[in-house]
């Protein structure tokens, strides 16, 4: 089987730039006696997480319940889900998944949360096991770093259905911070109350050994910050637009890690001079993002939005005919959303397809 066989549009995986991606990042950690656990939420596939463990991670981030059930179900443990499980179905999930894999982690940030966490785990007679969430002054989840997390440390402390093993610290906004010098400078800022936090609490003989956090955008960063123990990187394993115009350490263009992730569309329309149409519109890139998608080995060409199934490249300066019929690739804007819109991904080695892989799609 091969590309030209596919439906369009397709979500395809070059497989040889997802290995060097999972390899060098796996590298990295070690060379810095720190542990990886890799977000699942960048690809939502347990195929993909299967090779970050066989790599060297210790284990994976999910964002959601879903995420998580469907990595347990594949057989993959040391699962952190780094959003906080609030709400009667999603504690009675987090029980039923901490049954199947007992070394699962979540997140917490209220003492009222903590208190919920431990009466269903006492109901289930279990021990569920957490990390305090601190806030990287996002005021998204989190608790303020200081006295207000180490307050919380000791409730959990005396909570007796809760395991506290560590804190979270995701300043995902510092990821995307254009200039290395100035992604450096945001990401110290957010992620030094927190550290200093750990310390406190560890001095305080409290059972913490965990500190995570980390991103694919400070990666090189984050690993120089005293009391690291742990990182999330996520989008290193496909890479988007968005990450290569945040600026290397060595360059204006971040090319740390190679795309692997690619949106494959067909050319169903070429009746004006200087402009294609193709089947992938809304529905088959991510939309959150300023950037557009990018052409694959073209030069001169711009993409834009024209509805759920539609987009229309200006072609007028392209470096070689394109016509009608093409199919052709682009680098997503937003790699972790994009892959969200697919149920399955093509893993694609040269020309040739060989193998499929299943997205862990939705939130249900």
């Amino acid at each position: 089987m091969t590309k030209d066989d596919l439906p369009s549009p397709a979500l395809l995986i070059d497989i040889e730039a997802l290995e060097a991606n999972i390899a060098k990042m796996s590298q990295h950690a070690r060379a810095h006696s720190l542990q990886l656990r890799p977000h699942a939420k960048t690809h939502k596939c347990p195929e993909v997480a299967r090779r970050q463990i066989a790599a060297g991670a210790s284990g994976i981030c999910c964002a959601t319940i879903r995420e998580a059930e469907a990595m347990a179900a594949a057989g993959i443990a040391g699962l952190l889900i780094t959003s906080e499980m609030v709400g009667r179905n999603r504690l009675e999930r987090l029980v039923a998944l901490t049954r199947q894999q007992p070394d699962t982690m979540s997140v917490v940030d209220n003492p009222l949360h903590a208190e919920q966490l431990n009466d269903a785990a006492e109901a289930a007679g279990i021990t569920l096991n957490v990390l305090i969430d601190i806030d990287p002054n996002l005021h998204r989840t989190g608790i303020q770093a200081g006295a207000a997390a180490l307050e919380l440390a000791e409730k959990i402390d005396r909570l007796p259905h809760l395991n506290l093993q560590g804190l979270q610290c995701y300043s995902g906004i510092s990821s995307h911070v254009v200039g290395f010098a100035e992604r450096r400078k945001h990401s110290e800022a957010a992620m030094t109350p927190a550290l200093e936090t750990f310390f406190t609490i560890r001095q305080k003989g409290l059972p913490v050994e965990i500190m995570s956090g980390g991103s694919t955008g400070t990666y090189n960063i984050d690993t120089a910050l005293d009391g690291m123990t742990e990182l999330q990187t996520g989008s290193y394993v496909f890479m988007d637009v968005d990450y290569r115009s945040i600026g290397g350490a060595s360059g204006a263009v971040y090319d740390d890690f190679a795309n692997a992730l690619f949106v494959r569309a067909t050319v169903i329309s070429a009746n004006h001079a200087g402009l294609a149409t193709i089947d992938a519109g809304f529905k088959a890139f991510a939309t959150d993002r300023p950037h557009l998608p990018e052409i694959r080995g073209i030069e001169g060409v711009k993409y834009h939005f024209a509805g759920d199934e539609h987009g229309i490249l200006d072609i007028k300066e392209a470096s070689r005919e394109i016509k009608l019929g093409d199919a052709l690739e682009f680098i997503v804007p937003h790699c972790d959303p994009n892959v969200n819109l697919f149920d399955k991904a093509y893993v694609v080695r040269d020309e040739e397809i060989v193998d499929a892989w299943n997205i862990a799609r939705g939130y249900n």
